[in-house]
């Protein structure tokens, strides 16, 4: 079982930066791909970034990359999510997600874990 608690959220001014720490409880933290995730209002889930067991394969969804960066600290069972240059639609509910599989898996189905969300907005 694994439990993810997220931290970091808020609010910003566009060009902004936020930080969002997910720590993770379990055993297995160091062998299971890590995401993010976000839902705005109205709108679907969507993968954000996504980081296999090593820290050595990452994915981006097109509208981040370049702006954020997503990490790992297997000995502090912790993934990161660094924002800058935020937008005003990058505005939503953040969501960290963690499978049983080693991969950086894009789609939410694959992840069995989730943390309950950390709200990011940003304005204009």
């Amino acid at each position: 079982q694994v439990q993810l608690v997220e931290s970091g959220g808020g609010s910003v001014q566009a060009g902004g930066s936020l930080r969002l720490s997910c720590a993770a409880s379990g055993r297995t933290f160091s062998s299971s791909g890590m995401g993010w995730f976000r839902q705005a209002p109205g709108k679907e889930r969507d993968i954000v970034a996504a980081i296999n067991w090593s820290g050595g394969t990452t994915y981006y969804a097109d509208s981040v990359k370049g702006r954020f960066t997503i990490s790992r600290d297997n000995a502090k069972n912790s993934v990161y999510l660094q924002m800058n240059s935020l937008k005003p639609e990058d505005t939503a509910v953040y969501y960290c997600a963690g499978s049983a599989y080693s991969p950086a898996f894009t789609q939410s189905s694959r992840y069995g874990y989730w943390g309950q969300g950390t709200q990011v907005t940003v304005s204009s």
